[in-house]
């Protein structure tokens, strides 16, 4: 098992906004001097709590503050954004880190970014698969394009001049497009079985049942095999939340106290998708009603947190339940304590990560 970042973030409203940013900044450089193979951030232009707003100009910030790691869009929202824009900066953000770049899309969940952009009303599935098409036309086509579609119309025909290549669009560095992950939230998501036809790869989001990520690799395996690939659990990322301590007196109260980042994170969760009437991720059975869904319990089921060797072995206890999987992405929360949120990233990378794949040989 290898070690990765993810953060979507989650920020305490009305914390300095310039702080939170150079804390992420810090957690991403940090996960990089440990080893850890890959980050990936999220976006959302209308979310205080969730305050990055564009997932690739925050890597654009660390082209230079990391040097190893891979760094992934986690997500790019397709339909909040025109597809030349995205086909432009992304290309030229694959040049800036040299390669070492991961495209991750969705059609975007938040009500609130979908109203801002307008998208509200319109069917953002649909616009998600155009963006996406004509994003990889772009890439993998001369110009002048002509691309007609419902939502996007692109075109350089008009303008288009030979000699001098403007009305060109740039490529990736990475031919014909850097890596394409999609996370998935849903149990059963027919969406992993569509992206992996398609030659992309799953991310099963942290605030998942274990039995739910289990059912992603079932739909993975059944997408690979319509697209004849291998499917091999190497490409399945799975994201966790966890904390680790010297011991676990000290792993408990912060992971689960009220005062806590974890307990801040899985509150304001909870609250979001409850809103919408989407707690259906955090049951064990559909037929729960809403109300039989408790925060506490929730956390309980989560959160992974303790010394080394507990922790250690609560990702043995995962894996039992999902099978294997080739990269464990360790969910950022908040830097409420500065000190513990670091050696809990360094314990995990030096002591945690051994004490697996000692055992998983």
């Amino acid at each position: 098992m290898k070690l990765g970042f993810f953060t979507m973030p989650m920020h305490p409203i009305g914390k300095d906004w310039q702080i939170s940013l150079r804390e992420d900044r810090e957690a991403f450089i940090l996960a990089d001097q440990l080893g850890f193979v890959e980050g990936y951030v999220g976006e959302h232009a209308t979310d205080p709590e969730e305050n990055i707003t564009s997932s690739a100009l925050f890597l654009a910030t660390l082209v230079d503050a990391t040097k190893q790691m891979k760094l992934g869009t986690g997500t790019l929202n397709l339909p909040n954004h025109h597809p030349v824009t995205l086909a432009s900066h992304i290309a030229m953000l694959d040049h800036l880190l040299g390669g070492r770049f991961i495209l991750g899309i969705s059609p975007g969940a938040l009500p609130s970014d979908a109203e801002a952009y307008g998208n509200f009303d319109l069917p953002r599935p649909a616009m998600f698969l155009e963006s996406i098409n004509q994003l990889l036309k772009i890439w993998t086509t001369e110009p002048p394009y002509n691309l007609k579609g419902e939502h996007w119309n692109i075109s350089t025909e008009r303008t288009y001049i030979a000699e001098t290549g403007m009305g060109s669009i740039p490529k990736p560095l990475q031919r014909p497009h850097p890596p394409i992950v999609v996370t998935a939230v849903a149990p059963f998501s027919q969406g992993i079985t569509e992206a992996a036809a398609r030659g992309w790869d799953p991310i099963s989001a942290n605030f998942l049942l274990p039995k739910w990520v289990k059912s992603h690799w079932t739909k993975y395996v059944e997408g690979c095999a319509r697209a004849e690939r291998e499917a091999d659990p190497a490409n399945w990322r799975v994201a966790k939340t966890v904390f680790v301590a010297k011991d676990d007196a000290t792993a408990e109260a912060y992971a689960l106290g009220t005062d806590g980042p974890y307990y801040y994170y899985y509150r304001s969760l909870f609250n979001k998708l409850k809103r919408r009437g989407s707690l259906g991720v955090f049951k064990s059975d559909p037929k729960m009603s809403d109300d039989s869904v408790t925060l506490e319990d929730v956390m309980k089921q989560l959160v992974i947190y303790g010394s080394p060797s507990k922790v250690a072995d609560e990702i043995h206890a995962l894996q039992e339940v999902t099978g294997q999987f080739g990269t464990m992405l360790y969910a950022g929360v908040d830097w409420t304590d500065r000190e513990l949120a670091r050696d809990s990233m360094i314990l995990m990378a030096e002591k945690v990560l051994p004490l697996v794949n000692v055992v998983n040989g």
